[in-house]
C-alpha cells in the first residue's frame, strides 16, 4: 500500500465512522467533486460497516453531512476495482500499459450491469478511478 497522508478532517471522519460502525477504516477520501466521503474498510467488514438495513451508513451520512460510501480494501488493483464497482458483476479486470506507458485498467462487466458499474452520473466509475489511481497509480479505468 502506498504511503497516504490523511488530513485532519479525514482523520476525524475515520474516527467518527469507526465509532459509529465498529468497522476498521483503512482510508478516507473526501470527494469534493462528487460531494461524498469514501471509506476504505478492512476486508470482511462490509456487513458491520453498512449495518442492519444500512443504519450505520445513514447515521454516518447524517453526522458527516454528505453521502458516505464504503469499499473493501484489496491487495490487487483488479480486486480493488471490482470492490469499487460492486454490486455490478465484473467478469474481468486487465491492467496494461498503453503506448505512452500509462497504466490502463480494462473492466469487463456483465452487459446488463453496465449502467450499474458506471453509476448515477458516473459516480461508481469515478470512485473506481480515484481508488485505482491512489493505490496503484492506474491512469484510466475503462468499462467494456
Amino acid at each position: 500500500m502506498p504511503n497516504i497522508r490523511l488530513s485532519d478532517e479525514e482523520m476525524r471522519y475515520i474516527t467518527l465512522f469507526e465509532s459509529i460502525t465498529g468497522a476498521t477504516a483503512k482510508d478516507c477520501i473526501i470527494d469534493e467533486d462528487g460531494n461524498r466521503v469514501i471509506f476504505l474498510i478492512k476486508q470482511g467488514e462490509m456487513g458491520i460497516a453498512i449495518g442492519k438495513n444500512g443504519v450505520n451508513i445513514r447515521r454516518a451520512t447524517k453526522l458527516i453531512g454528505r453521502p458516505v460510501e464504503v469499499v473493501e480494501v484489496a491487495e490487487t488493483p483488479e480486486e480493488l476495482i471490482k470492490n469499487a464497482l460492486f454490486p455490478a458483476k465484473v467478469h474481468a479486470v486487465k491492467v496494461n500499459k498503453d503506448a505512452s506507458g500509462r497504466l490502463i485498467a480494462n473492466v469487463a462487466v456483465d452487459p446488463k450491469d453496465k449502467g450499474l458499474a458506471i453509476g448515477k452520473e458516473g459516480s461508481k466509475i469515478q470512485r473506481a478511478r480515484m481508488l485505482a489511481k491512489r493505490y496503484f497509480d492506474i491512469d484510466a479505468v475503462i468499462i467494456r
